[in-house]
């Protein structure tokens, strides 16, 4: 029985991730440091639906302490990683930056030593869609340029996957990374927008929107992320003998390193998608139309035919879905 380590276990997709990673008879320990980023109850909320089932353990710890960390795989020696935990939001990265260098840059070196110096089998580590930056050619591709991130959150998750690839080419490690697209669904945060949406109709109050309505989301499932970063965990990488420096493929390498997009491949215009919102509450919202904000990009679209090839599944829940099963849980959760 392999032993999995979920960084972030407390969080919204570490959470998911665990749950499923648990049915399948893994064993996991989850690590979380349940900082107050936002409600730490949901955290709790969340810990407790794992804790006192077979195979889970949970430690508070925080992944910026290099000596805890390195003492935490020497002392486990995981099978493989799942390293979910990071300093989250596009838009909190502009006034708090060093929060994004502590928990995303130095959280993640910690985490490479600890597979560089325990013979870990696999890291898989969540990149984002943000990493797109300016890109406009549509649908994302892994084998695009990413080089012009527009928010310090999208950089420090670009400097992960750089950071991936040394340490697969240095010390063999193998290495694969997975950018997310909008997730959504049960149990998710409360400073995303499905969440503040909800929140405000139901309280009736103004929700914002920006960019006047006029972006285009790939708003994906959180159950559909969870099936991807599971079966991605079993497919260790190997280096692709038909990569050239000549003509550098940024998605794969001649070390043991992959990325892959994980979203729904059908971006959804966000008023659509507040219009389905609407529907599934039974409530109109009122609409407050502002600009874009610093570091928001106007679309995302995933192209995910790696993952399609590779692991045999593409993500496929319909918003109308998705939504109904986030407002279900929501009523239940919040007594709405």
């Amino acid at each position: 029985m392999e032993k999995i380590l979920v960084t972030g276990a407390a969080g919204f997709i570490g959470f998911h991730l665990s749950k499923k990673l648990l049915d399948q008879g893994f064993q996991v320990l989850g690590l979380d440091n349940l900082n107050d980023y936002y409600d730490v109850n949901l955290k709790l909320g969340r810990l407790s639906q794992l804790e006192g089932r077979d195979g889970f353990r949970f430690l508070k710890l925080e992944l910026a302490d290099r000596d805890a960390v390195a003492g935490l795989f020497a002392e486990e020696r995981f099978d493989k990683v799942a390293h979910l935990a990071a300093q989250a939001g596009v838009r909190y990265s502009l006034v708090n930056p060093y929060a994004y260098i502590d928990g995303n840059i130095q959280g993640f070196l910690n985490i490479l030593e600890g597979c560089r110096h325990n013979r870990v089998k696999h890291l898989v580590y969540a990149s984002s869609s943000s990493v797109y930056g300016a890109n406009t050619a549509m649908p994302f591709s892994v084998h695009h340029n990413v080089d012009h991130p527009v928010s310090l959150y999208a950089a420090t998750k670009k400097s992960n996957e750089l950071m991936a690839h040394s340490y697969a080419s240095l010390f063999g490690i193998p290495t694969t990374g997975l950018r997310f697209f909008t997730v959504y669904g049960p149990w998710g945060r409360p400073d995303m927008a499905l969440f503040l949406f909800t929140k405000a109709i139901l309280e009736g109050r103004p929700i914002d929107i920006f960019n006047h309505g006029k972006m285009q989301r790939d708003f994906t499932f959180v159950d559909d992320i969870v099936e991807g970063v599971a079966r991605v965990l079993q497919r260790v990488p190997q280096g692709d003998p038909a990569w050239s420096g000549e003509r550098p493929d940024p998605g794969t390498s001649y070390a043991p390193y992959r990325l892959y997009n994980i979203g729904n491949n059908a971006p959804v215009e966000l008023l659509r998608f507040i219009e389905v919102l609407e529907t599934t509450l039974g409530k109109k919202a009122q609409k407050n139309l502002l600009p874009i904000q610093s570091g928001d990009v106007p679309a995302t679209y995933a192209d995910v035919d790696d993952l399609m090839a590779d692991v045999g599944f593409k993500p496929s829940t319909s918003i109308e879905a998705g939504i109904e099963r986030f407002v279900a849980w929501y009523r239940q959760y919040y007594r709405a």
